[in-house]
C-alpha cells in the first residue's frame, strides 16, 4: 500500500537510485582495520593484499596495471605484543608500495605518554604496557619504575625515528568518493573542518548519525566481528586480529 501511494504521488515515477560510490578509474584501494601489536596478522594481511592485487591486475594484462593505494586506519599500536614490530613492518612496506597509514587514538596516546604522566598512565591501562615492552626494555626494570620514572626513561629505549614516523600519520585520506578515516567524522561538520580529536576518538554521535552523505566514510575504531555497511554511507572494518580469530 504504502508503495502505491508513493506511485500515485509521484505520477507513477520512481525515485532514482543513489550513485554508487566510486573509487577513480585505473585506481586500486584496500583498507584495513586496527592491527593492534599484532605483527603474525598483520605479515598476514600483507601477504593476501600483494596476492590479491597481483592476482587482479593479471586478470587484464592488455591494460596498465591500476595504481594501487594501501590505507591502514590507525591503531597501529598497543595490546598485542609486538607494537615495534608492527611499526618497522609498516615503514618497510612503504618503502616498496604506496601506503597511506592513519594516525589512531592509540598512537595519540603514545606520543603523548612522553609529555604528561596522566597520560601515560591511561596509555598503560589500554595496552601500552605490552608497546613498551615489544621496545628493549629489560621486564623486571620495568616492572620496579614508577610512573615518572617509566617516563623519564622511555626516550631511551623508544627509537626517535619511530616517534618522528608517528607524527607524520595522517589524519584523513580521500580518494574518489571514500573518505577514511581511524573512528569517524563530526555529524554536520564539513570534512575540510573536522578536527583530528573526533577523527581520532568519535564513537556513538557518529555510529547513531542516519544522515544522507554523497560519500562513503570508512573507519576502524569501533570493534565489530565483521565488515559492516551502513545504508548511511559508512563502513566499519575489522580488526586483523579478531577477522582471524
Amino acid at each position: 500500500m504504502l508503495k502505491l501511494l508513493k506511485s500515485l504521488v509521484s505520477g507513477g515515477r520512481t525515485e532514482p537510485a543513489a550513485p554508487p560510490t566510486l573509487v577513480p578509474p585505473g585506481q586500486r584501494v584496500y583498507a584495513v582495520g586496527d592491527i593492534h601489536g599484532r605483527l603474525d596478522l598483520f605479515e598476514q594481511m600483507i601477504a593476501l593484499i600483494e596476492a590479491d592485487d597481483a592476482a587482479r591486475n593479471s586478470e587484464c594484462p592488455a591494460q596498465a596495471p591500476a595504481q594501487t593505494t594501501v590505507i591502514l586506519l590507525g591503531d597501529l599500536i598497543d595490546r598485542g605484543p609486538d607494537s615495534a614490530g608492527v611499526i618497522a613492518a609498516a615503514r618497510a612496506w612503504m618503502q616498496r608500495r604506496r601506503v597511506r597509514i592513519l594516525a589512531g587514538n592509540h598512537e595519540e596516546m603514545f606520543l603523548g605518554a612522553f609529555e604528561r604522566d596522566e597520560t601515560l598512565r591511561h596509555f598503560l591501562r589500554h595496552g601500552g604496557r605490552e608497546t613498551l615492552l615489544s621496545y628493549p626494555i629489560d621486564p623486571d626494570d620495568y616492572a620496579r619504575m614508577t610512573l615518572e620514572e617509566l617516563r623519564a626513561a622511555m626516550p631511551g629505549f623508544v627509537p626517535q625515528d619511530d616517534l618522528v614516523f608517528l607524527r607524520s600519520l595522517e589524519d584523513q585520506v580521500q580518494i574518489g568518493d571514500y573518505v577514511f578515516v581511524h573512528a569517524g567524522i563530526r555529524p554536520g561538520v564539513p570534512l575540510d573542518e573536522q578536527v583530528p580529536g573526533d577523527m581520532r576518538w568519535i564513537r556513538g554521535e557518529f555510529i547513531a548519525d542516519r544522515s544522507p552523505r554523497d560519500f562513503a566514510v570508512v573507519h576502524g575504531h569501533t570493534i565489530v566481528d565483521e565488515p559492516e555497511l551502513s545504508p548511511c554511507a559508512w563502513a566499519s572494518i575489522p580488526e586483523p586480529m579478531r577477522r582471524a580469530a
